[in-house]
Order: structure tokens, then C-alpha cells, then sequence
């Protein structure tokens, strides 16, 4: 398995950060929240194309073992 390149790491981390410092739920409606649930969107997104660009084997053998709906 390929590691993680320091571009990755940054790409991790900045997700991590987006998902702890989410707003409490209850102010779904405020604009505070569609603001960090955008930004929380395009780094997930960037995120899984990194991985999709740097670890194809994996997302091969993965999908063998994902159940079919």
C-alpha cells in the first residue's frame, strides 16, 4: 500500500479540522452552518480524489468487498 505524501497528510488534517469544528446542530438554519458544511464539502471532495488518484489498487480491491444493494 502506497503511503500518504505530505499533499495527503495536509488534505487529512484539514478535514479532521472541518469536522471537530462543525457548529452544534441546532443551528442548522443559520448561515454559520451552510458556511462550514460548503467548506467541510470541498475538502471532503478534494480529499477523496486524492485518493482516488493515489491509491487506485485499493479503491479495485475495496469495491470487490463493499456489499452490492
Amino acid at each position: 500500500m502506497k503511503k500518504l505524501d505530505q499533499e495527503g497528510y495536509e488534505i487529512m488534517k484539514q478535514l479532521v479540522s472541518d469536522v471537530q469544528g462543525a457548529p452544534y446542530p441546532n443551528v442548522i438554519e443559520n448561515e454559520l452552518y451552510r458556511i462550514w458544511y460548503e467548506h467541510a464539502q470541498l475538502v471532503a471532495i478534494q480529499c477523496l480524489e486524492y485518493i482516488d488518484v493515489n491509491f487506485p489498487k485499493d479503491r479495485e480491491s475495496e469495491a470487490e468487498k463493499l456489499p452490492k444493494f
